[in-house]
């Protein structure tokens, strides 16, 4: 069995920010430090150390095999795509990272528009996993992201699909909040305002790891 996978999602339409931003491209192409909101976070998690799994659809793709392997790219159709006939949303793009790494420890499932996760921070979560079944990430007592599974629920998983996620399974197995001091587990983009928050934040960190 290999390491916990960190399966980054990063099929969503991104509809609230596109609606701000019409024509200026998808939420998690936006420039974001030194890379991109997707860039960025997939730079942490490959930082963690973990193998990483990113969900894209056609119009992320060629932005996703600029930054990792085409083996570690799972491509969805899109919302809407008439030529699909399978229940797309949250729950599919998770059942589709997990099913491609079936032998994993476990899984840990990072939004892609949460640059701010700290490797330390999954290296943590995946650590727990050995303990608990579900672990979520939490600062200051606040749950945030990723979430990870273990092993043990890969055929549930494996059969999500629609936009529940995987609400109910964390719902019907103890969930362990691992404490975090990185405050970035709460912080996504869904609006141009949450966009320049995420960069002043990721400028004041920054700043505090050069001092």
């Amino acid at each position: 069995m290999t390491q916990a996978v960190v399966v980054v999602l990063a099929a969503g339409r991104g509809s609230r920010f596109a609606g701000e931003r019409a024509g200026h491209g998808h939420k998690l192409e936006q420039p974001f430090g030194a890379s991109t909101v997707l860039g960025t976070t997939l730079a942490h998690a490959m930082q963690s150390g973990l193998p990483v799994v990113v969900v894209v659809t056609e119009p992320l793709l060629a932005h996703a095999t600029s930054l990792l392997a085409a083996r570690d790219i799972v491509v969805l159709p899109e919302m809407g795509d008439p030529a699909s006939s399978a229940p797309l949303g949250m729950g599919y793009s998770i059942a589709s990272g997990v099913s491609v790494r079936p032998n994993a420890r476990g899984w840990l499932v990072l939004p892609g528009d949460m640059p701010m996760v700290q490797p330390a921070t999954l290296r943590s979560v995946a650590t727990a996993l050995a303990q608990h079944p579900v672990v979520y990430a939490q600062h200051q007592g606040r749950p945030g992201h990723p979430v990870a599974f273990a092993s043990e629920l890969y055929s549930e998983l494996a059969t999500l699909s629609g936009d529940e996620g995987a609400r109910r399974l964390i719902a019907r197995y103890p969930a362990h909040g691992e404490e975090v001091p990185d405050r970035g587990v709460l912080l996504d983009l869904d609006t141009e305002a949450d966009l320049h928050h995420l960069r002043a934040a990721h400028a004041l960190l920054a700043a505090a790891v050069a001092t």
